[in-house]
């Protein structure tokens, strides 16, 4: 019945074609942050996998899907445990950037194919002897960075201060956000960093606000972004605020509440599909997944982080039939032929852009990837391309 349903709600993109019985049965081990600081994220993706195709070729699909509770140690025992207990050919995960490059070990040793739902490039890039059995699916750092820095120059903004995770999620978006800026000719004059389960953010703030930037970016993701926000704003900060697209869900605009009016981020398509014109090219996809996640957990609950699980199985889609030519599931071959099918994706629509994946290319997404967004009276509104 579900599989009739799905079928039913998204031919486009996940058709499947099934004849005759399953010869075996494709395993995806997936671990996501369903508990802890990140648990605002990863509980949209665990939602999504049961939306996900139960046959694709002929062939049934098992998801076994895990909880990391946020924490890098669990992420790796996780991705250990499936791979050689439960035998996955496929690794999906994790929620955060910690938690997936932890992982990358583990998918390298075992030579299985892993596809990341974190937004770090480090993740994929470069594509080298270790990455090249690692994919991802949300937008790039560095990606999104581009967005943000153009806005800025845009917006005649020439001083910045930054405040993120003290994890490799902030590392990260100041690398790669720096390097932008510097181009742009726009100075970074306060760099201070905050862990994901802090509960106050008052002495990074105060050094913030004597440095007196034109504006504040925090690269922060999920629910904790909202604390140097906040405070920002008790402290009567009236500059331009921005974040980063890991705060793209309504949890983040329900704990951020009044504090988050007027800030500007880039984000997937996704997040305001059906602002975006009919000319968009990511609309049709981003809408078909928006209605089989409403539909199952009802209206306004759609989220870009469960678009990121979702992706996951739209890749999955495109792959697994041209792996099935060169191995059957459960064996070495057929996990190598998956990567190889992964590495060759070509022109896939999918929630958040269209994949394009390449032997230097393990993201494959471009600028159709991202818009500006703004929060206006609570709600996200498109504000324009992110080019």
């Amino acid at each position: 019945m579900k599989t009739k349903l799905l079928s039913a709600l998204i031919p486009a993109l996940f058709a499947t074609a099934v004849s005759g019985s399953a010869l075996a049965q494709i395993k995806v081990g997936v671990t996501v942050s369903a508990t802890g600081p990140a648990a605002s994220l990863g509980i949209p993706e665990k939602n999504t996998f049961p939306l996900l195709p139960k046959q694709i070729a002929g062939k049934t699909v098992e998801y076994i899907v895990l909880d990391d509770a946020s924490d890098t140690t669990t992420a790796t025992k996780n991705a250990r445990k499936l791979i050689t207990e439960d035998k996955v050919d496929v690794i999906v995960g994790s929620t955060v950037t910690p938690n997936s490059l932890a992982m990358i070990d583990v998918a390298v040793e075992t030579e299985t194919p892993m596809i990341s739902m974190a937004a770090s490039a480090a993740i994929v890039a470069p594509v080298d002897a270790r990455r090249r059995w690692v994919f991802k699916t949300p937008q790039n750092d560095s990606h999104m960075s581009t967005a943000i820095t153009s806005h800025m120059a845009d917006a005649g903004i020439k001083k910045v201060a930054f405040i993120g995770f003290s994890d490799a999620y902030g590392e990260g978006w100041f690398r790669e956000f720096s390097k932008l800026a510097e181009l742009r000719k726009i100075d970074i004059i306060a760099n201070e960093r905050f862990a994901r389960n802090d509960t106050s953010v008052t002495g990074q703030i105060l050094k913030i606000m004597s440095a007196n930037p034109d504006a504040v970016l925090i690269a922060g993701s999920g629910t904790p972004a909202a604390l140097p926000q906040k405070t920002l704003k008790e402290r009567g900060y009236k500059g331009q605020i921005y974040q980063t697209h890991g705060v793209a869900n309504n949890d983040f605009l329900r704990v951020c509440g009044k504090d988050c009016e007027g800030t500007f981020l880039p984000a997937g398509p996704l997040l305001v599909a059906e602002q975006l014109p009919d000319s968009n090219p990511v609309k049709k996809s981003a809408i078909a997944y928006k209605t089989a996640y409403e539909k199952a957990y009802g209206a306004g609950s759609v989220s870009t982080f469960g678009g990121h699980a979702w992706d996951t199985g739209v890749l999955l889609n495109a792959a697994v039939p041209e792996a099935l030519k060169k191995g059957q599931p459960g064996t070495k071959e057929f996990r190598a032929a998956l990567r190889d099918a992964l590495e060759n994706v070509k022109d896939v629509p999918a929630s958040h852009g269209i994949f394009n994946m390449s032997p230097t290319d393990h993201l494959g997404l471009d600028q159709r990837s991202r818009v500006m967004v703004r929060i206006v009276d609570g709600k996200w509104k498109l504000s324009g391309n992110a080019n």
